[in-house]
């Protein structure tokens, strides 16, 4: 993978003190064409009395779609659950019977989440060298078995080292900040589909991905120099104390991916003109495919220190500028929905319509001006829901949807 990072300033003033944004840029190479690791995939289905209906039979068509689109060398599980586990089929390739056993799939009662995620879990423990991902499906909340938030979020962080958890959740009854608070601790990734016509394109996003995985284990650690303060990432990656600063855990990377993270970094004033290294980053990951190995790389952070009058005048990396206005617009989502679950509607309106006035400034300039139009655009209905009678669960967890894929350079 090659990695590079740009500064939002190019060249700092030397007589003062400095923020700077830092933008590290990741580039996979592309796979198409190459051989892939084998699959090993443990679908996890909610089969609860919610599911009934159009929800559970295009999850079933969505699972014989994925069974059909193996090779012989990946490998297939399928549990169920409602407030008992069924392992309707073990470990191992899909075969003609397969499709079969999804079509006998049924609604039953409560949803005992925890035990059909771990019975997947327990599933991709016997999986050989490869990719192996559970993908989880629910409509409804935790009812059954581990049902307390905390407690599932630090299984999601044991089970990281064995195997990614890929989450769906269906309709608004379901919990979007414990789904997604499970895939970011296990290194995977969340969905939402807001009616059932959502979830085939869900799957082949997903399915396609994982055709395409480079590199498992990612992370970026920030390692800044003597009294050079890191004083934020924009991302809502999840976040460890590495051996020398913060460490951003990015999960996996796909073939073709242009990944981002922007950090922003507090420099005192230096005595210096010309280059200084304020900082390191560290990118960290591990390669799947014919050989699994580990890698690391440093990538040293360079800024350029000038007199006053040159930094006054000299031109901002506008593609940085604007990735760090997207970035504040996805963040701008979670507060307003912090402030509107708290009842505060017109403090979360106006934290829309800041972020949505940004983008609109910046895009008459910008080579991503459709993208930032459509964004204030989104924003702007989302003001439009900011009310008691308006701010539902289905505006909620579709303002959630949207910042979690912004933050990772997901498409919205």
């Amino acid at each position: 993978m090659d990695a590079n990072i740009r500064f939002d300033h190019q060249f700092l003033a030397i007589e003062s003190d400095n923020a700077v944004h830092c933008m590290l840029e990741i580039v996979v190479p592309d796979v198409e064409g190459e051989a892939r690791a084998p699959l090993h995939i443990a679908l996890v289905m909610d089969r609860s009395g919610s599911m009934a209906g159009p929800k559970l039979e295009v999850a079933k068509q969505c699972a014989t779609f994925l069974a059909r689109h193996l090779t012989p060398a990946d490998e297939l599980a399928l549990v169920t659950y409602d407030d008992e586990i069924d392992l309707v089929r073990a470990l191992a390739p899909a075969d003609a019977a397969t499709p079969a056993a999804i079509a006998g799939i049924y609604p039953g009662g409560s949803t005992n989440l925890s035990g059909g995620w771990l019975k997947g879990l327990e599933q991709l423990r016997k999986a050989g060298e490869g990719v192996r991902r559970v993908v989880l499906l629910t409509d409804g909340l935790a009812n059954v078995g581990v049902t307390d938030h905390p407690q599932l979020v630090s299984l999601a962080v044991g089970t990281r080292a064995e195997a990614a958890t890929t989450t769906i959740g269906f309709g608004d009854g379901f919990d979007e900040d414990l789904l997604t608070a499970i895939a970011d601790a296990s290194g995977g990734a969340t969905y939402f589909a807001e009616n059932p016509d959502d979830a085939p394109a869900i799957f082949a996003e997903e399915f396609e991905g994982l055709t395409k995985l480079v590199a498992q284990n990612v992370s970026v650690e920030i390692c800044p120099s003597d009294q050079v303060q890191v004083m934020g990432v924009l991302n809502e990656y999840p976040m460890v104390d590495g051996p020398c600063g913060v460490q951003i855990q990015l999960g996996d990377v796909y073939g073709g991916e242009r990944r981002r993270v922007v950090f922003q970094l507090g420099i005192p004033q230096l005595a210096q003109l010309g280059p200084a290294t304020v900082a390191h980053v560290v990118l960290r990951y591990v390669t799947v495919g014919e050989t699994i190995a580990a890698h690391e790389t440093t990538i040293p952070v360079v800024i350029n220190l000038v007199s006053a009058d040159e930094a006054a005048v000299a031109d901002l990396d506008h593609e940085v500028v604007d990735e760090v206005v997207v970035l504040q617009a996805a963040r701008a989502k979670k507060a307003a929905i912090r402030q509107a679950d708290e009842g505060r509607y017109d403090d979360a309106r106006r934290t829309l319509e800041r972020a949505a006035a940004d983008l609109r400034k910046l895009a008459p300039r910008s080579h991503r001006a459709a993208e930032l139009i459509e964004e204030a655009e989104r924003l702007d209905g989302h003001m439009v829901a900011m009310s008691g009678p308006d701010y539902s669960s289905t505006v909620r967890k579709r303002m959630s949807s949207e910042s979690w894929r912004r933050q990772r350079g997901r498409p919205s």
